[in-house]
């Protein structure tokens, strides 16, 4: 299989420039998967699409926001549902995001290698598949839970997609900030899965995992800030200088821990409070390593706050979770 970064071009293709480098020829994508293609590739190339570690981090904050609504373990056929509507959806979203990314995927490192540029499913089928996957994450999410949950997740899934990633992702450094608000949809799709309405609480946790975003994937963003700018995206990192980027990471550290703490007061337990100013301290501390090396222009090595932001919320969501259950 190739990729269109490694295909040469045939003296019948035009050529057309893009952001200033040497010009590339458009290429007709074929789909590499075939009728005799082995089930397993397929399968690998379609997961692929949905991204599922992207998925798996989406649904941590499922279960403790569904915990936290009933304040004991919902029941199991709920949960299960809950979490396999809320995967199905994710990964709709995802392989709709790469549909529309196609375009942009192949110039850069990190997602050439993705099933659309890497041409082993074609555009069309993985089209079909992502609205496949949201008309039966919808659908579910209606049939088992209620229609609140399943309003909010067509809506999580039609604001990453059209909202983001055909519209802010190219046109506005602002598109993590407001991204963001897809990534926290978990949280009230959880809650409202349980309890058919939404209250304070499940407001308090959406805005840390709201907050929470930037930061970690800024961290991500400043080590492809490269991969971005030769595929025209304004990623902050991108457009603003890397002192810039670490004090805006700060900020919103700042805004994450005090969001979680805003959560303490709306009634949890003294165990989650000092779990979560603990483990919100040491979010706080690794983004301001990160621009304290900005502002010393030393190397700033940005995954460590990646890997840590991704540990946090996997500490809160447990700390959230043991709450719920013993408090």
């Amino acid at each position: 299989m190739s990729t269109l970064a490694d295909r040469a071009p045939s003296a019948a293709e035009p050529a057309v420039q893009t952001n200033g480098e040497a010009p590339v020829r458009p290429t007709v994508i074929r789909e590499v998967i075939t009728p005799r293609s082995r089930p397993s590739a397929v399968f690998r190339a379609y997961l692929a699409l949905t991204k599922p570690r992207i998925v798996e981090l989406l649904l941590v904050t499922t279960v403790p926001a569904m915990l936290l609504a009933r304040r004991e373990v919902p029941s199991l056929w709920l949960m299960l549902v809950t979490l396999v509507g809320g995967a199905l959806a994710a990964g709709a979203a995802n392989v709709i995001n790469c549909y529309i990314d196609r375009d942009i995927d192949p110039l850069m490192r990190r997602t050439r290698k993705r099933p659309l540029p890497a041409h082993t499913i074609a555009p069309r089928s993985a089209l079909m598949f992502g609205l496949i996957l949201a008309v039966i994450s919808v659908a579910l999410m209606a049939a088992f839970t209620n229609l609140l949950a399943a309003g909010l997740t067509a809506i999580a899934i039609a604001y990453y997609d059209l909202v983001y990633t055909m519209w802010l992702k190219r046109t506005t450094p602002a598109n993590t900030f407001w991204g963001g608000v897809c990534g926290a949809m978990p949280v009230l799709i959880g809650w409202a899965a349980v309890t058919g309405s939404l209250a304070w609480p499940a407001w308090a946790m959406f805005a840390v995992v709201f907050l929470w975003q930037p930061p970690h994937f800024w961290a991500l963003a400043i080590t492809c800030k490269d991969d971005y700018a030769r595929a025209g995206i304004p990623m902050l990192p991108v457009v603003a200088s890397l002192r810039k980027v670490g004090l805006h990471s700060v900020v919103y550290t700042w805004l994450t821990l005090a969001a979680s703490m805003a959560l303490w007061a709306l009634g949890m337990s003294p165990l989650y409070g000092v779990t979560a100013l603990i483990a919100g301290l040491l979010f706080v501390l690794e983004a301001h390593r990160v621009y304290g090396r900005a502002r010393r222009d030393e190397p700033l090595k940005p995954m460590r706050l990646f890997h840590w932001s991704t540990t946090y919320l996997t500490i809160l969501s447990v700390a959230i979770s043991v709450d719920a259950l013993i408090h």
